[in-house]
């Protein structure tokens, strides 16, 4: 039998299917983390696309924002942004969400190409491999930037454990708290936590900086979104697996095992993604028409 705690777990080998509980998903659930190709410090199962997608095809996932685990070291984001956008292209269900370091010279370039002739979404920061923090005013700018594009912005906390890092190449969990004042000061802006792990003291600081929404990747127990939904609210929480680095069922399990109402898991694994994902821009068009 595979608990909800397993989750924080990562993938080492494949679950076989016999071990698993039937699981009752919303139709048309959207994943707002997951990240394609290869992890760089070992091989993880379903770290092939296409395996990937037959995952979410079994799990119910019709939607998956996909990052790319190219971006944590490779210095060229153009190409790795050209390679994620390319594959996503072949497969429906993925809706690739570029990677932009604003420590990189060229970062407006790398913000306007993934924003504009990719169209994508939105972005996704790595603050702990790329070297800065968020209050930085170099952030501040991109936040204000990708708001003006239409794009959201979302931060990643940490893509593991601290205690399971290589020796050679340590990344700090980032700290969200300056978060409060970008997102006071740029009233239009659209920022998602990644791979939190939210202790009483971190739901206190994201129920203090408005509209700021987290995904469920790393929310801890059968009772953690239960937890995190009273402390900020059913409708700031997206669904998130940050598979396949994690169990991709886990998260799910999650979901089924919570205790929430049918309608908040709706919620959290649909309507939340689909409202956050509309930008102005979107909003115009479609009232033009």
């Amino acid at each position: 039998m595979v608990t909800a705690s397993e989750g924080e777990k990562s993938a080492t080998t494949p679950l076989p299917s016999n071990v698993l509980p039937p699981i009752s998903m919303p139709s048309k659930a959207i994943d707002t983390n997951v990240s394609l190709f290869h992890w760089p410090f070992r091989r993880l199962p379903l770290d092939e696309v296409n395996e990937l997608c037959a995952k979410f095809q079994q799990l119910g996932i019709t939607e998956a924002w996909a990052g790319s685990f190219e971006a944590l070291l490779h210095r060229d984001l153009r190409t790795v942004n050209e390679r994620l956008q390319k594959t996503c292209q072949k497969r429906a269900e993925l809706i690739p969400v570029g990677a932009v370091n604003p420590n990189l010279p060229d970062w407006k370039y790398d913000l306007n190409l993934c924003l504009g002739r990719f169209a994508m979404p939105g972005v996704r920061l790595l603050p702990g491999y790329h070297g800065y923090a968020l209050d930085d005013a170099v952030f501040g700018e991109l936040l204000v930037t990708a708001t003006k594009l239409g794009g959201f912005v979302q931060v990643v906390v940490a893509m593991e454990d601290t205690r399971t890092q290589s020796s050679s190449l340590q990344a700090p969990n980032v700290d969200p708290r300056p978060l409060q004042h970008w997102m006071q000061q740029i009233p239009d802006a659209k920022v998602q936590i990644l791979n939190c792990r939210p202790s009483a003291s971190d739901r206190q600081t994201f129920a203090s900086i408005p509209r700021l929404t987290v995904d469920t990747s790393r929310v801890d127990g059968t009772d953690g979104v239960a937890t995190l939904a009273n402390a900020i609210g059913v409708d700031r929480i997206l669904y998130g697996s940050h598979s396949p680095f994690l169990i991709p069922e886990a998260a799910c399990i999650r979901m089924v095992e919570t205790g929430v109402p049918a309608a908040d898991v709706k919620a959290i694994m649909q309507d939340n993604a689909k409202r956050f994902r509309i930008s102005k821009s979107t909003l115009s068009n479609n009232q033009q028409r």
